[in-house]
């Protein structure tokens, strides 16, 4: 039985949008909102944050005595009370280290970035992230 090319595409696709991160890790996360600067990567500067202002703050586990500024991950939302999680991933930008002691999660997403996975703007959700 020869399917249709176009039926073929169709359903590669479709199956390549239910394959996971591929063996990223699994985390939690929270949400923060400004002030944002300054930040421990890049002090007072404007430019350290990306397009649409998908960054975050990471936890010691990530931090890499400050390493990780400027890593780039791609996460996802997992689970949450409530069913807070969107379709799809985002890829956002290492900009600061969690101040907060202890952190509440495992990255902090900025108020953007939280609200580009998460339907709930106060939860902590779980999360699968690795680094791109």
């Amino acid at each position: 039985m020869d399917l249709p090319f176009p039926i073929l595409v169709m359903a590669l696709i479709v199956l390549c949008k239910q394959i996971s991160l591929v063996q990223g890790d699994i985390g939690t996360a929270t949400s923060y909102g400004p002030p944002y600067i300054p930040t421990k990567c890049h002090g007072n500067r404007q430019d350290q944050f990306p397009p649409g202002n998908l960054f975050v703050a990471v936890n010691e586990g990530l931090w890499d005595n400050g390493a990780s500024c400027g890593r780039r991950y791609r996460l996802k939302c997992l689970s949450g009370n409530n069913r807070p999680c969107k379709e799809g991933t985002i890829d956002v930008t290492v900009v600061d280290f969690c101040s907060k002691r202890p952190c509440p999660s495992t990255i902090v997403l900025s108020k953007d970035a939280f609200e580009a996975v998460s339907r709930s703007p106060n939860a902590k959700i779980n999360i699968e992230y690795i680094q791109v």
